[in-house]
């Protein structure tokens, strides 16, 4: 696998787009740490057709979301009228049945009545464009939507463990229960991705083989607190608002969020097919310039309580505000009588650089789906990142927008990380870190 792009640093420019512009933007930071800046996105919004690049080749896409909180960028830049300040008012935010249902609707493409991208779960990009898991289709990731915010959620059966980050006790209660003649089931959303992989990683680190030790099953999101409702299995790993609408039916509780595997871990991608990208370049950039305003306006505390209002409208996730709202604000009630109020592993639109798409962070998840046997050993990571990664484009639209400089990257490697079970990557050698690991399965 050798030596990757860790070190690699990125030149950035900041062309000029007017002093008016340029003033605004640069309270950016300000606002999504919490600073009220009076009319910040507005003004954006009214200068956005003043770019030196160009007008949007079309006005319309079709992207696709699965109703889960990370999709929230794209609900709010279609509801406060980002998409159409940049040029793009007929573009469709349209809800996605499955992460099954999305990759068809990818493969399909717009023209055939599916979508152009959107709302994705970061290896999917991957898989689809090595045909690993699908009809081989060129799929690019322009962004990432979020950091962390994700849950695994363990059944009232074993409430009494109080299970949380470690599973050596989960383990033995799941050992018990099979040896007694029942099946035992962990359910994420879409083999390969991000669900699947922490799910698999958390109960690997307590000794959990998830391939022998327990069945690994596919349940849509919006389906999984009705499943566990009916015993169909055991735990799960699924984004708000479902951790939480578990625990307000008193059906189960929350072990961990998954920033507590692994803090401000990558998760959700905004993805457009490549042919889509190749004809409406400053489309492109639009598109993501209205994502990237919305990404801000979630993370700004003060728009909290909106943004989860408008999560919870039937035409997106259509769950109750209540199961929305607390971790929208970052707070968790975990259901066994722990409470954190302003979790420092809540969800990130926007802060910490949540919405660069850091080429080290895709190696991760490559190198984890050939752990897990997904993709063979001697895939070449280094060319599929490079054709699927387009944080250039981000890079563009950024400096469009007038991000301020702090908020770029000055890599394309957010460097070495380290996992809650004192496991580490280092991008720069991920043979030594998938060595590391005890249990896998390699194809």
């Amino acid at each position: 696998m050798g030596v990757f792009f860790g070190s690699k640093k990125v030149k950035h420019t900041d062309k000029q787009q007017g002093i008016t512009r340029r003033d605004v933007v640069k309270g950016l930071s300000a606002a999504a740490a919490g600073t009220a800046i009076g009319g910040l996105l507005p003004g954006l919004g009214s200068l956005s057709m003043a770019s030196t690049n160009g007008s949007p080749e079309t006005t319309t896409a079709r992207l696709g979301f699965i109703a889960l909180t990370d999709a929230a960028p794209l609900f709010v830049a279609l509801e406060k009228g980002f998409f159409a300040a940049h040029g793009m008012p007929d573009v469709e935010v349209l809800k996605q049945s499955s992460w099954g249902a999305t990759r068809d609707n990818l493969v399909l493409g717009s023209r055939r009545g599916g979508i152009d991208g959107g709302h994705i779960l970061t290896p999917m990009p991957y898989l689809m464009s090595s045909g690993a898991m699908s009809d081989q289709v060129d799929v690019s990731i322009i962004a990432r939507l979020n950091l962390a915010g994700q849950c695994i959620s363990v059944g009232n059966e074993y409430l009494d463990l109080e299970v949380g980050t470690d599973t050596s006790q989960f383990a033995e209660a799941l050992a018990a229960k099979r040896a007694g003649g029942d099946e035992v089931r962990a359910a994420m959303t879409f083999p390969g991705g991000t669900h699947d992989l922490w799910i698999r990683y958390w109960m690997a680190a307590g000794g959990i083989n998830p391939n022998s030790d327990i069945a690994t099953i596919v349940v849509p999101p919006a389906q999984m607190v009705a499943n566990m409702r009916v015993g169909s299995m055991d735990t799960f790993c699924v984004c708000e608002p479902w951790n939480h609408q578990l625990i307000n039916q008193g059906i189960g509780y929350t072990a961990n969020t998954t920033g507590e595997l692994w803090h401000n871990h990558p998760e959700k991608a905004l993805c457009l097919r490549n042919d889509y990208i190749e004809a409406n370049p400053n489309a492109t950039r639009a598109i993501l310039m209205a994502v990237m305003e919305a990404q801000i306006y979630c993370e700004q505390p003060e728009n909290k309580e909106e943004v989860a209002q408008i999560c919870s409208r039937r035409r997106w996730i259509h769950a109750p505000y209540a199961d929305i709202i607390d971790r929208m604000q970052g707070n968790f009630d975990y259901g066994t009588g722990r409470v954190v109020e302003n979790h420092p592993d809540q969800m990130r639109y926007w802060n910490d650089h949540a919405s660069y798409p850091f080429r080290s962070h895709d190696l991760w998840f490559l190198i984890e789906n050939q752990r897990w046997g997904y993709l063979p050993q001697d895939f070449d990571n280094q060319a599929l990142i490079d054709r699927v990664n387009r944080e250039d484009i981000w890079r563009e639209a950024a400096a469009e927008l007038g991000v301020a400089s702090a908020d770029i990257p000055d890599s394309t490697s957010r460097g070495i990380e380290t996992f809650f079970d004192g496991k580490v990557f280092d991008p720069e050698d991920p043979q030594a870190y998938l060595d590391s690991l005890e249990i896998k399965r390699m194809s």
